[in-house]
């Protein structure tokens, strides 16, 4: 293949949500055949940082997890794939393979490049929020402006939202539909422990600090909810300092229910 041959790459997407793109393909092969996170990021010439970002936003998007993995810092720590991600693997490949024969008949059908091919390159944008989930819908409350819409989220941890009764109608939500919840991290507010106080926050998500990085200003910290979920938080340095969460604490991420944005699969 040469430089001006036409080329396609398989990028997995439902709307605006996280890409699923072939350099996270050969990151979990890379974590099977090096059974660390950290030994995969060298592999495929990622940071160690980058990788448990990849690897937490893949593990959020399925059912299941694709990756189970014991943190243990830059050296330490291991990661195996699960069956789920096994078979995401497979199938991927078989599907790019298929691909690869599309666009060679593709090519040959155009005679070489097309400008007409450019608004395709919309398909693969990505969104710039870092909390992404795939829950199912166990309750839709209706009023008369808002619905107020509850989801599964994991490890019996519930995830509210709060929606026009328009959007509400519009996405079709009921018991048992599969929607994508979105939170920016900025969003996320973390308190130390159980956070048992009086708040107005709907959402209180326990879990376990999973890691933290500081920054100049801000700080992000990334908590372990369980059943493979994690959230992601970015609050200021100063705040981090004062809270001095550190990976194994409990904390409790606070998110109001009108954060939380709702996108059918």
């Amino acid at each position: 293949m040469t430089d001006e041959d036409l080329r396609g790459a398989l990028i997995l997407q439902r709307g605006g949500l996280p890409r699923m793109g072939g350099e996270r393909i050969r990151l979990l092969r890379a974590i099977g055949d090096q059974g660390s996170i950290s030994g995969a990021a060298r592999a495929v010439g990622l940071s160690y940082k980058a990788a448990w970002d990849a690897v937490a936003a893949m593990n959020n998007l399925f059912a299941t997890p694709l990756v189970r993995a014991a943190p243990g810092g830059r050296a330490g720590g291991g990661a195996t794939i699960t069956p789920a991600g096994e078979r995401v693997i497979a199938t991927f490949a078989a599907v790019e393979d298929g691909l690869a024969r599309v666009v060679n008949a593709l090519e040959a059908g155009l005679g070489g490049s097309d400008a007409s091919l450019n608004p395709l390159w919309s398909l693969f944008m990505k969104t710039s929020t870092r909390n992404v989930y795939r829950c199912t819908v166990t309750k839709v409350t209706e009023g008369a402006v808002s619905a107020e819409v509850t989801m599964d989220l994991a490890d019996g941890q519930t995830l509210t939202a709060t929606i026009t009764e328009r959007s509400a109608e519009d996405l079709g939500l009921a018991p048992g539909t599969e929607v994508f919840a979105l939170i920016k991290s900025s969003f996320v507010i973390l308190a130390a422990g159980e956070a048992q106080g009086q708040m107005s926050v709907r959402n209180r998500l326990k879990g376990t600090v999973a890691s933290r990085h500081d920054g100049a200003v801000n700080s992000e910290i990334v908590l372990d909810l369980g059943g493979g979920k994690t959230m992601a938080a970015i609050i200021t340095l100063e705040s981090a300092q004062a809270l001095n969460l550190q990976p194994g604490d409990r904390a409790t991420a606070l998110v109001k229910a009108s954060h939380v944005i709702l996108a059918m699969p």
